[in-house]
């Protein structure tokens, strides 16, 4: 079954959606924590509160050399939480993803762009790669193409890492990844929420309601 993610740190938010989706963990980035002034620490051990044990978090480097990054990765796995590695798929990141893969620790490509970077990251040793979908379309490039190549690459060549498409603008990019068969993918709350929203949703629901209550009152259908 596909892993679903909140690309947030907003604790109420992933509460709120947490009750109504089966939410596996959340994806964070330097800026997603800066901009909410919160630790890594901080944030997640107010999310696994939220979210509970079982909870998975993908964490990513700020180091900026293979050594640097490897210790960072290292220092992140120790941490008390289920932490998946983010490393930019960049020269640098793909040199450190082999040395952190020698190590046992999870980690997934990020800021991938093309399908090319992707499948290097795979073949580095990457659990997850994460192509950012609606970057690459404005860009003008084509980001459920890019899906779409890599999902064939990895099954050509039988890699078990999973493509976790991420940046998303509309619920219609979502659906075109999520039918290519991807393993995880990682929602921005306000996507989320156009997930389970439809203007014609609560019009419906309410006749619904008024039609029965026009008939049999209060009366709830099991009592009648």
């Amino acid at each position: 079954m596909i892993e679903l993610y909140l690309d947030t740190v907003d604790a109420e938010q992933v509460n709120r959606l947490s009750a109504c989706m089966p939410i596996k963990g959340v994806t964070t980035n330097p800026t997603i924590l800066a901009n909410a002034s919160a630790g890594v620490v901080q944030a997640l051990t107010e999310l696994t509160e939220i979210l509970g044990s079982g909870a998975r978090f993908h964490v990513q480097v700020i180091s900026q050399t293979v050594a640097e990054m490897v210790d960072e990765a290292i220092s992140l796995d120790k941490l008390p939480f289920d932490i998946v590695v983010k490393i930019p798929a960049t020269e640098v990141g793909l040199a450190a993803i082999k040395k952190v893969k020698k190590r046992g620790i999870l980690v997934l490509a990020t800021a991938i762009y093309s399908s090319q970077q992707g499948f290097l990251a795979a073949l580095c040793g990457a659990d997850y790669l994460a192509p950012y979908i609606n970057r690459i379309d404005t860009m003008g490039g084509n980001g459920v193409g890019v899906v779409a190549d890599l999902q064939q690459l990895l099954l050509a060549n039988d890699l078990k890492c999973k493509v976790l498409p991420a940046s998303f603008k509309n619920t219609q990019q979502v659906m075109d990844v999520m039918k290519l068969g991807v393993g995880a993918i990682t929602l921005p709350c306000e996507v989320a929420i156009q997930m389970i929203s439809h203007p014609a949703v609560e019009p419906a629901v309410a006749k619904f309601s008024q039609d029965w209550r026009d008939t049999f009152g209060t009366m709830l259908p099991f009592e009648t």
